[in-house]
C-alpha cells in the first residue's frame, strides 16, 4: 500500500462509494418523482382519479414522499457526507452507522411509497361501490404498514444525524492553535 498526504476520508474508497451511492438514489428517486409528477398532471384520468376519489390523494402522498425523501433528502444526505469530513478534517464517526443508514432509508422510503400508493389505488377503486366505513377498512392495514416503514425512515434519520453530530462534536480539540 502506498503512502498517502491525503485526508484519511479520502483514502476510503467504502466511504466513497456510499456517499456516491447517496448521490445515486437521489438521481434515481427525481427521475421517479418527477416521471411521476408528469403523469398525474398529464394524464386526465389519473388526475381525477387523485383528486376525486376518496384515498386518491394517498397517491400524491407517495409521490411527494419520493421527492421529499428520496429526491431531496438524499442529496442533502451526499452533501454532508462528503462536507462534513472536510469541514471538521477528520473522518465521519461511523462508516457502519454510514451503510445502516442508507439501506434502512431506502427500505423504508421504498415501503412508505408502495403502501401509500397501494392504499390509495384501492381506496379509490373501493370508494366506487363501498360505503365510507368499509373503504376505511380496507385501507387501514395497508396504512398501518406504511406507519412501520415510515418509522424506519425516521431511525435512519436519526443515525444519520447521531453520525453527523459525533463526526463534529469537539472538532476545536483537533485544531492546531494559532498563537
Amino acid at each position: 500500500m502506498s503512502v498517502s498526504n491525503n485526508a484519511p476520508w479520502e483514502d476510503d474508497v467504502e466511504y466513497t462509494r456510499y456517499t456516491l451511492l447517496f448521490l445515486y438514489a437521489c438521481i434515481i428517486y427525481s427521475i421517479i418523482g418527477f416521471s411521476w409528477g408528469a403523469l398525474m398532471g398529464g394524464i386526465a384520468e389519473l388526475r381525477h382519479f387523485v383528486d376525486h376519489r376518496a384515498h386518491g390523494q394517498l397517491i400524491v402522498r407517495a409521490h411527494t414522499h419520493v421527492n421529499l425523501l428520496g429526491w431531496v433528502e438524499m442529496a442533502i444526505f451526499a452533501a454532508v457526507y462528503y462536507f462534513v469530513p472536510r469541514l471538521v478534517k477528520r473522518p465521519i464517526y461511523s462508516l457502519k452507522l454510514v451503510k445502516v443508514h442508507f439501506w434502512i432509508h431506502n427500505i423504508g422510503l421504498i415501503g412508505m411509497v408502495s403502501l401509500f400508493t397501494i392504499a390509495g389505488i384501492l381506496g379509490g377503486t373501493a370508494s366506487v361501490s363501498l360505503p365510507p366505513s368499509e373503504v376505511e377498512a380496507v385501507i387501514k392495514p395497508w396504512l398501518a404498514a406504511m406507519g412501520i416503514f415510515g418509522s424506519m425512515v425516521l431511525l435512519a434519520n436519526c443515525i444519520w444525524g447521531y453520525n453527523v453530530f459525533r463526526s463534529c462534536v469537539g472538532w476545536e480539540k483537533d485544531v492546531p492553535s494559532s498563537a
